[in-house]
């Protein structure tokens, strides 16, 4: 007998984390068939410095507002913005104001 695909359903990504004062919190919500899904809660100021991924990453922001590093670029970032970066590119980014992002990480199978 074959197995029926499944799903996950979060439906509000919102709730599933709270912007800590003064600090940075990551919850890894969904990590399965490769795909890694990590919330990212930032209080305003607080930072991940520089730093590089393995595999290919994509962040989004759903609250706040942030300014990212990429290579020698920065951009700000606000709700509905979108960043994909390639395996090994060093980035960094800094909240402007409490935020909330979700890091999407590829993996291989």
């Amino acid at each position: 007998m074959t197995e029926q695909p499944s799903f996950t359903v979060l439906p509000d990504l919102l709730d599933e984390v709270e912007i800590p004062k003064n600090g940075t919190l990551s919850r890894v919500v969904f990590n399965a068939d490769g795909l890694r899904v990590v919330l990212f809660a930032f209080d305003t100021g607080e930072q991940l410095t520089d730093h590089s991924a393995t595999v290919p990453a994509v962040v989004q922001v759903i609250k706040g507002r942030l300014e990212m590093t990429l290579g020698d670029e920065k951009v700000k970032i606000d709700p509905g913005s979108w960043v994909h970066m390639d395996a090994h590119l060093v980035h960094a980014l800094v909240a402007l104001e409490p935020s909330i992002v979700i890091l999407t990480l590829q993996r291989s199978t």
